[in-house]
């Protein structure tokens, strides 16, 4: 008579569905945070939890999209603790800086170029960028990760877009 094989253990389920994310995570946290020491104290925050909550998980669901929602409620957690400020500028601040007429985006664009265009985007707008231009989360995802309406991600990702498209503007072509 075959023997059953034994159902996988909590150990093996979690290094299947949730360690071939954290490359991605790492990343995603570096451009967050803008330091990789600090991502990847954030990033092994965020196995901490989710290895203690993996219980709950429910095998089959999106585990990726589980764990960036993690990631983001560090991030937030970390950046609370360690700059003590709001992360977001006056909505007049914003208007005034997007007003001015911006340079058309030069052609050619090193990897280098948009990487500081994006450290320059404030962080609730460059995390949408990053789940949905980069990660390619459907907005839908995106607002549940970083737990606001989809109207807000709607929106952050017009502004990121455009505060993104104004940085590199002031870029010059060929480098």
């Amino acid at each position: 008579m075959p023997a059953v094989p034994a159902a996988p253990s909590a150990e093996q389920r979690f290094e299947r569905e949730a360690l071939p994310h954290l490359n991605d995570l790492v990343r995603t946290a570096s451009r967050m945070m803008g330091d990789r020491g600090r991502a990847e104290d954030v990033v092994q925050d965020v196995f901490l939890q989710a290895w203690k909550s993996f219980g709950r998980f429910e095998t089959g669901t999106n585990c990726r999209a589980w764990l960036y929602k993690i990631l983001f409620h560090c991030v937030q957690h970390y950046r609370r603790k360690w700059f003590r400020f709001s992360v977001m500028q006056p909505m007049d601040d914003y208007t005034e800086s997007t007003a001015a007429y911006t340079p058309p985006i030069p052609e050619q664009l090193t990897d280098e170029d948009l990487l500081a265009a994006l450290e320059q985007i404030p962080s609730d707008f460059r995390a949408v960028l990053l789940l949905v231009d980069v990660e390619e989360f459907a907005y839908r995802e995106a607002a549940e990760i970083l737990q606001v309406p989809i109207g807000t991600v709607m929106s952050r990702v017009s502004r990121g877009r455009r505060l993104l498209r104004d940085a590199l503007g002031g870029k010059e072509s060929g480098r």
